[in-house]
């Protein structure tokens, strides 16, 4: 009989990144990216110089910034992270690339948000490793080149296509998406995540949380501490029963809905007739920025398949449908 979950002696702030598998065996799944990127830093290793830039890309929680750790940890090089929204200004990242160690890994996360500006200061550091900086104004401005140490730039982001075509083409060592993931790989992170925090957490148990993962492993993960917590509060053993119980009580179905999810359903029937409807005017009746409801609601939905996009809107499937019939029924 399984016995109450035993409290993991890691600091809650160090979960997650207790959780970030630390070496390539270790992060499951996408296979082939890892083996493309591989081939890059092997290659570079051997020649004896950093490998040329990166650009990851996908949906939230897939494994972007731990990829940027392991190309670092790969090349025994420091990591220095940042992200987009954090350069506002020239001196911002001039300030970043000066300030950087020999041979160091710099990873931007969500880079669509860099300006145009910054985009264009960043062109001449990543072709030819130095950065041009403009002294003074009006006639007796002048440009100052200034040599930068070598590094490899790794940008992550959810939407690639806010990238402008000319930064695009300057990560010369690939640009890699990242895909959702299937239930094997999402059973294979939770189980090994419910070892490190020292859970007997029983095979239908980590079904039963992968199921609800959303194809995420970030989600995954993140459900897992949930259930762990209610099983201590209950002091209850970790069962399938035990995260419907749970599940129930967070608003989580079995698909890994949530009341959101079925919020945005319900209101493309009622409110729609079911479509099509453009995605400015169901966030407007959901009380959403149009991005909020593109980039987190849809996706799941989309590979669920209760939803299509359309050269007219949104449209809600017979799959959709049915969803909603049994849920009200429920």
């Amino acid at each position: 009989m399984s016995t109450p979950p035993e409290k993991s002696s890691l600091p809650a702030a160090s979960l997650d990144a207790a959780l970030r598998p630390a070496s390539w065996d270790e992060y499951v799944g996408q296979a082939q990216v890892k083996a493309s990127i591989r081939i890059s830093l092997d290659a570079a290793k051997k020649r004896g110089s950093m490998p040329e830039h990166l650009l990851f890309y996908g949906p939230p929680g897939v494994g972007k910034t731990t990829l940027a750790h392991l190309v670092a940890a790969t090349l025994e090089s420091p990591l220095k992270t940042t992200s987009g929204v954090a350069i506002e200004r020239a001196g911002d990242l001039a300030a970043i690339l000066t300030n950087l160690d020999p041979n160091t890994v710099l990873f931007i996360d969500e880079i669509h948000r860099l300006s145009r500006k910054i985009e264009e200061l960043l062109y001449p550091a990543l072709e030819s490793g130095h950065l041009d900086i403009i002294l003074g104004k009006g006639p007796s401005a002048r440009t100052v080149e200034l040599a930068l140490p070598p590094f490899t730039l790794v940008g992550a982001t959810t939407r690639v296509a806010e990238l402008s075509g000319p930064l695009r083409s300057r990560f010369g060592g690939g640009t890699y998406q990242l895909d959702l993931y299937g239930d094997e790989d999402l059973r294979a992170i939770i189980r090994r995540s419910a070892a490190l925090l020292g859970l007997d957490a029983p095979e239908e148990t980590i079904a039963s949380i992968a199921a609800r993962s959303r194809a995420t492993p970030r989600v995954g993960n993140a459900l897992l501490k949930r259930v762990r917590d209610y099983a201590e509060v209950h002091e209850k053993p970790l069962s399938s029963a035990l995260t419907d119980e749970a599940c129930e009580l967070f608003g989580i179905d079995a698909l890994g809905l949530t009341k959101d999810d079925r919020r945005y359903l319900s209101t493309l029937l009622e409110g729609f007739r079911g479509g099509p409807a453009g995605v400015r005017a169901i966030a407007a009746a959901l009380h959403e920025e149009p991005e909020t409801v593109e980039h987190v609601y849809e996706p799941y939905l989309l590979r669920l398949g209760f939803i299509e996009r359309s050269p007219r809107g949104r449209i809600l499937t017979m799959k959709g449908r049915e969803y909603l019939d049994a849920t009200t029924k429920n």
